[in-house]
């Protein structure tokens, strides 16, 4: 069977697919990989489904060696000059790694999380039907360490028709991100100062959730006690400090702090690339409706 044998894993070294969805009726939140896109985007480069296992690597550092057999690589997201054999190749491309090459990443120049995956996937045994790992419930394959070894699956008969895929670089400045309304924006009492403040990133973030910084948001009634309700990935939570949370993939399944607005589906993607100082300012996808009087009770 062919192997990758874990050398490094750098700060966080994760293997995720697409998650375990339907469980959230008894406590088990969806979770899979941060950055969607680019672990997507790293199965088609190697022609495999979208579910296959890929590693989600933080902020680089992370190195494998091959045991047992060539396989085809590519690794996307966050451009960590990533290189078999000491030789790089080019990020949201693919490369073939020959019995005894060590793959390696560096620190990423940009971005956050890098997505290494492997024609065939990661064959580990899956937990509750996936093989992600979810930070908050320890959920499950453990974090990666070092020595560990990954069993390579079977791939398709079908072959990498691409070199590399055409991808815009991350940004590292001020990012824009879409939110969409509600629905708890009438527990505030100026909603709009969300659209109107730029919110730092900071380092108190994690799969769980993307603490910012900024101009605190004012509850409208701060007495008042909101009953917990659903959770759901890219919801931007208050707490009563007033400095929003932006939910991810391992989020609780319930909250019970006032969401006032849900990021569009891409841009929750957008955030796990997003680096701790990093300035973030947030638009409206939609008019917000202004509230008539004390709503929700």
């Amino acid at each position: 069977m062919t192997t990758l044998e874990v050398l490094r894993t750098g700060p966080l070294a994760l293997l995720e697919d697409l998650g375990r969805p339907g469980l959230a009726h008894v406590g088990v939140t969806r979770s899979g990989a941060a950055d969607r896109r680019a672990h997507r985007l790293a199965n088609r480069l190697v022609v495999n489904p979208d579910d296959r296992a890929t590693v989600e690597i933080t902020l680089g550092g992370f190195a494998a060696r091959v045991h047992g057999g060539d396989v085809d690589i590519a690794v996307t997201g966050a451009d960590t000059d990533p290189a078999v054999a000491g030789m790089p190749f080019g990020t949201n491309s693919i490369h073939h790694a020959r019995d005894g090459d060590v793959i390696s990443l560096g620190a990423p120049h940009t971005g956050l999380r890098s997505y290494l995956a492997v024609r065939g996937g990661i064959a580990v045994a899956p937990v509750l039907g996936s093989r992600s790992y979810d930070v908050m419930s320890a959920i499950g394959p453990r974090p990666l360490r070092a020595g560990d070894l990954l069993p390579v699956g079977e791939h398709t008969e079908n072959y990498p028709e691409l070199d590399q895929a055409p991808v815009a670089a991350i940004v590292d400045g001020l990012l824009e991100l879409r939110v969409v309304p509600g629905p708890r924006d009438d527990w505030f009492a100026e909603p709009d100062a969300l659209v109107h403040t730029d919110w730092v990133a900071t380092d108190r973030s994690d799969r769980v959730g993307m603490r910012l910084a900024g101009r605190p948001l004012a509850y409208r009634w701060p007495d008042r006690q909101l009953p917990s309700e659903g959770a759901t990935r890219g919801a931007i939570q208050v707490p009563p400090n007033g400095q929003p949370v932006i939910l991810g993939p391992d989020h609780p399944v319930t909250g019970g702090y006032p969401v006032i607005g849900v990021l569009t589906d891409a841009d929750a993607d957008t955030v796990a690339q997003i680096r701790p100082g990093q300035t973030v300012r947030l638009h409206w996808t939609a008019p917000r409706i202004a509230a008539a009087g004390p709503a929700g009770w």
